[in-house]
């Protein structure tokens, strides 16, 4: 009985740590941006399928400020849209997904408030 629950307790063990290794290699990417005023930003990449899943989030603490939103890969704008920021957080995120051009690819998001003047921007490349 001892030496099978040893086993159990060993395969478990390596079961959790493999699951660990696998979500630590998924080329997830994070990182923080900066804005001019007192919001912050960050952004999130994701490989799926072929594509690049990018999210852009903005948090003001204030509801209902719009923003104009332009993302680029490698320069060339790949999204341009409108976000507002919206309730309990006063934060809005942008989510587009991305054709993965060949070799890098390095996304910039700009955020700018006209009513604020505030701007944001987040890099990450994947």
């Amino acid at each position: 009985m001892k030496k099978i629950l040893t086993t159990l307790a060993l395969g478990t063990t390596l079961v959790l740590s493999l699951a660990g290794t696998a979500e630590a290699k998924s080329g997830d990417v994070q990182k923080s941006g900066t804005c001019s005023k007192a919001s912050t930003s960050k952004i999130k990449l994701r490989p799926d399928n072929g594509r690049i899943e990018t999210e852009f989030e903005v948090d003001q603490n204030r509801v209902g400020q719009r923003w104009n939103v332009a993302i680029t890969d490698n320069g060339v704008v790949v999204a341009r849209t409108t976000a507002t920021t919206t309730a309990p957080s006063g934060s809005f995120s942008v989510r587009r997904l991305l054709p993965n051009r060949a070799g890098t690819d390095s996304i910039v998001a700009r955020a700018s408030n006209p009513a604020t003047g505030e701007s944001c921007v987040a890099r990450a490349s994947i």
